[in-house]
């Protein structure tokens, strides 16, 4: 019969409807990668996106030239505008500011063809160094409080450009979805004074049932109460309350296992469209006891229809276990 699965982080329950199991195969992903038409993120069309805010290529190379393995530059059409003030002010009973923030993105190769799953694990690496130097550098505005950083692969999960990217959006608030997972944490730390997160990591690892893969410093997870088939998340083993905290390989082996787990996922579900995001704490509470920081990896399998969108629940027809098995198995 279908359960009822509550996420211990922020409350939310998830119908796991086992009658209405999927195998990957029975999922259609048709459309995910846009075909043809000029890119400009290819090499020699530097001319045509705004100068390189940062950029990995050849010492004896000019910024804004062809001769680059990874570049960042400001959304030719941002969400949020980096110029001017706030301007909090209120209307009535409703609050509004300017639409204040940054918006990047990052070409991930020159490589038109590459993806994440498929780029030279180096080059992927580098990727994890640029949303570290990124992120790092938009904390030092005060008017920022959080960076998301987040891929849209294929047409299906919102990409308009075939060439392979992330973005990254600075904003004056910290988001919703980020905020309920922090008062969750924070609830289950003073309760229990210890990480919830840590609390996962420890069961999943003694279980093994919903871990897809680990390296020494990361592990791949189904997470107990999923939203869509086949959402994983990838997590320090060790405390880390926020993303840009580096040290000796750990984004080595964080393009090692993000990798792992989208060949993995190439294999069985035959190049899934997908969402990933990185979660990760505020700019002003960015050292912590209680938050986490993670990726989630929410691959585009089903839609979401009325009883959706009226009732806040997500109806998985794929328990995370089968799928941890899945990907678990899928040769890469």
């Amino acid at each position: 019969m279908p359960e009822l699965r509550k996420d211990p982080i922020i409350g939310r329950w998830v119908i796991i409807s086992v009658e209405r199991g999927k195998r990957p195969s029975d999922f259609i992903t048709r459309g995910q990668r846009r075909k043809g038409g000029f890119c400009p993120f290819c090499p020699g069309n530097e001319y045509t996106t705004p100068n390189e805010i940062i950029s990995f290529r050849p010492s004896d190379s000019k910024p804004n030239s062809k001769d680059w393995t990874l570049r960042v530059v400001p959304n030719k059409f941002p969400a949020l505008q980096v110029e001017g003030g706030l301007g909090r002010a209120g209307e009535g009973i409703y609050d509004m500011m300017n639409g204040i923030g940054a918006h990047e993105v990052i070409i991930e190769s020159p490589d038109h063809e590459a993806t994440m799953s498929t780029m030279p694990l180096k080059a992927l690496e580098d990727v994890m160094w640029a949303f570290h130097h990124r992120m790092g550098d938009l904390k030092k505005d005060s008017r920022f409080r959080y960076a998301l950083i987040f891929k849209n692969e294929g047409e299906v999960a919102g990409a308009t450009l075939e060439h392979t990217h992330s973005q990254l959006i600075a904003t004056p608030i910290v988001p919703s979805l980020v905020k309920e997972e922090m008062e969750g944490a924070r609830r289950y730390f003073d309760y229990k004074e210890r990480c919830i997160f840590c609390d996962i990591v420890h069961q999943e690892l003694e279980t093994g049932a919903r871990v897809v893969w680990e390296n020494r410093n990361f592990i791949a997870l189904e997470p107990y109460a999923p939203r869509v088939p086949f959402e994983t998340w990838i997590m320090p083993k060790q405390h880390e309350s926020h993303f840009d905290y580096a040290y000796e390989g750990k984004y080595a082996g964080l393009a090692e296992i993000l990798q792992q787990t989208l060949k993995r996922m190439d294999r069985i579900l035959d190049t899934p469209p997908y969402n990933f995001v990185i979660h990760t704490s505020p700019f002003n509470t960015e050292v912590n006891d209680y938050y986490h920081w993670h990726i989630e990896i929410m691959p585009k399998l089903t839609k979401p229809a009325g009883f959706e969108w009226g009732s806040g629940f997500h109806i998985n027809p794929t328990p995370p276990e089968e799928a941890a098995k899945f990907l678990r198995e899928a040769r890469v």
